[in-house]
């Protein structure tokens, strides 16, 4: 098509409107303007709109070459840059935000990972080519919502599905495998709605090997995400029988979720993904799922605080008060049988905010100037002082502690 409107077909049109203060974005109305009403919102914006949630980035999408929105961007003042030309994408920056504009695509080629497209005019092959009808949804200038593909009523249902046959949709890019049960953590309808879709589930149960192509970065990323949920449970569960979750994350359990869920709602703690997969285990998680040094490093003192068998309080002081609330509310979660007391969560918190404010008062000059002799005794005796203080809630200063190591060193 080569007119100056695009083709929707009537059935396409839904009669919702996205409010209003989702096209009130900065910038946004110039580069829709610029684009003299040939791009649409899509995807993740208009899903989320329609939800009620907070829409977070703007992708547009249009008929229109990559070259034509350059050149309607800078007729009108704007600037676009040329972030993925090849593959369609121009970012329009208006008002210091930048809004990515892709050219309707629809896929030629494809090896799992990454495709070869050829540009479209036609909005329903563009629709065709993502991967969940929740996915597919789009929004003219003036907020009207298009629905090329029925995606409205899956939202409406809480129903995660893939376009057409899920085991192409997964054959095109595996990481789909991984996005559907993240889309169900977040968008499906749980305990009250549809459950999982079971072509869908038994697509990725199929091609669960597939995820084995997968750069470990884009894994992580995927597992991330999920594992921030609100309640991941139920989907990582799913992934555990499908065989995917060991596929991404070998010797994980989807089991500690549910109960940890839980109790981070009774304790009002947020929900934490790193928490989450320290509950779940796994082999070597840094690696498999390419964790940077600093999101390996919380991990590390999460499993140092559980493994230590330190109490609340003295987990907090050694490694820190996010790890020892981790600790205790995956040791909760593992506890087996049905009844069993919940913590005093006030009386819990008290004491790990105590423990990551506490200062041992005992240094090795102390004991130097105390008449200590120099040497492997001075490590020797810190420790000692160091577990007694711990043992008396922080409670005994820098005297009692002397006096104690001075009655010990007699009785030895």
């Amino acid at each position: 098509m080569s007119g100056t409107e695009t083709a929707i077909a009537p059935g396409w049109r839904t009669g919702r409107r996205l409010a209003p203060a989702v096209l009130a974005a900065p910038g946004l109305g110039a580069v829709l303007e610029a684009l003299e009403g040939r791009a649409f919102l899509v995807g993740g914006v208009v899903r989320n709109a329609l939800l009620g949630e907070v829409p977070g980035d703007v992708d547009l999408s249009t008929p229109l070459r990559p070259e034509t929105v350059t050149g309607r961007l800078e007729a009108a003042g704007l600037r676009a840059v040329p972030t993925g030309i090849e593959h369609g994408t121009v970012t329009a920056v208006a008002e210091g935000i930048g809004y990515e504009v892709t050219t309707f695509r629809a896929d030629v080629e494809t090896d799992g990972r990454r495709a070869v497209v050829r540009f479209s005019e036609d909005m329903a092959e563009d629709a065709m080519r993502r991967d969940l009808t929740l996915n597919a949804l789009y929004a003219d200038a003036a907020g009207a919502v298009i629905d090329p593909l029925g995606g409205l009523g899956d939202l409406e249902a809480r129903r995660i599905r893939f376009i057409g046959e899920p085991e192409e949709r997964i054959r095109e890019d595996y990481l789909r495998i991984l996005r559907f049960f993240r889309f169900h953590a977040l968008y499906g309808g749980g305990a009250e709605g549809p459950g999982i879709d079971a072509d869908g589930l038994a697509a990725c149960a199929a091609l669960a090997d597939g995820i084995e192509r997968l750069a470990r970065e884009r894994v992580g990323h995927e597992m991330r995400k999920l594992l921030a949920a609100p309640d991941p449970a139920p989907a990582t569960a799913a992934m555990q029988a499908s065989g995917v979750l060991w596929r991404c994350l070998p010797g994980a359990s989807a089991a500690p979720l549910a109960p940890l869920v839980h109790l981070e709602a009774l304790a009002g703690r947020a929900a934490d993904w790193h928490v989450r997969l320290a509950a779940i285990g796994g082999e070597e998680p840094e690696e498999a799922l390419r964790l940077s040094r600093a999101e390996a490093r919380v991990l590390e003192r999460i499993r140092g605080a559980l493994s230590s068998g330190l109490a609340p309080g003295a987990a907090a002081w050694r490694h820190g008060a996010e790890a020892a609330w981790a600790a205790a509310l995956i040791a909760t979660a593992a506890q087996p049988g049905i009844g069993q007391p919940a913590p005093d969560w006030e009386t819990l918190g008290a004491e790990i905010a105590a423990g990551a404010a506490a200062r041992f008062p005992l240094a090795a000059g102390d004991l130097l100037a105390a008449g200590h002799a120099p040497g492997p005794a001075i490590g020797a005796a810190l420790a000692e002082a160091e577990r007694v203080w711990l043992d008396s809630g922080f409670r005994l200063d820098k005297s009692a502690l002397l006096t104690h190591l001075g009655a010990k060193g007699q009785q030895d």
